[in-house]
């Protein structure tokens, strides 16, 4: 019973971030899985990144079109749960759906690039990568997640966006690069709940985390 009351609290996670969190890889990988497979036979995963099975040039194209714009969705409603984070992680996650709403929205043409798109990836990786190393609490409250922890999740995920942007520049394996950093940064949200939630956080041997009053 007071797991319950304190899961209501103002300053606990929200029930629908755990949906949300979870929800977004699904239709990350899900969706770039079922519409890599309706490609023609030239398109590889290994080469061709996920903007281009959203693109007008792509067949089936609303597949992926949709999986984004849920994934960013996703995202927006998994930040406003995670009330006990720092409110700077929260909008930065936020912002990253946003702009990965945004990469759904603005798709890559039959030939050529879009510049709006690019600048929308380019936000929504930066930001999805960078937003666990601003969820530590100021002052000296209790942390609800440990900061070593937020270290080394900011640092894999940074470190695969350097990867991806380095084979982006060399032309080498850069759907395969795309997809591993992109396929993380669906991850750490759903790991960040499991770790908050008062069922999950014990099997992580971390300490309860006490609801902030703001």
């Amino acid at each position: 019973m007071r797991q319950r009351q304190d899961w209501g609290r103002h300053g606990s996670v929200r029930w629908y971030a755990v949906l949300s969190s979870a929800t977004a890889p699904v239709l990350l990988i899900g969706g770039w899985s079922v519409a890599a497979a309706r490609q023609p036979a030239g398109f590889s995963s290994l080469t061709d990144t996920i903007s281009a099975l959203a693109g007008h040039g792509a067949t089936d194209r609303m597949l992926m079109t949709l999986a984004l714009l849920g994934v960013g969705l996703c995202h927006c409603l998994t930040a406003l749960g995670l009330r006990p984070l720092a409110v700077p992680a929260r909008v930065m996650l936020a912002t990253g759906g946003v702009a990965t709403v945004l990469v759904a929205a603005v798709p890559l043409p039959r030939t050529g690039s879009s510049g709006t798109h690019q600048l929308a990836a380019t936000v929504a990786f930066a930001c999805l990568a960078l937003w666990p190393a601003l969820s530590r609490v100021p002052g000296n409250a209790p942390q609800p997640v440990p900061p070593a922890l937020l270290r080394a999740a900011t640092g894999v995920l940074v470190t695969l966006v350097v990867l991806f942007s380095v084979a982006l520049a060399a032309g080498v394996l850069v759907g395969l690069a795309e997809r591993v950093a992109a396929g993380a940064q669906s991850l750490w949200p759903l790991a960040t709940v499991l770790a908050l939630h008062p069922r999950t956080r014990p099997l992580m041997r971390l300490a309860p985390v006490t609801p902030r009053r703001t």
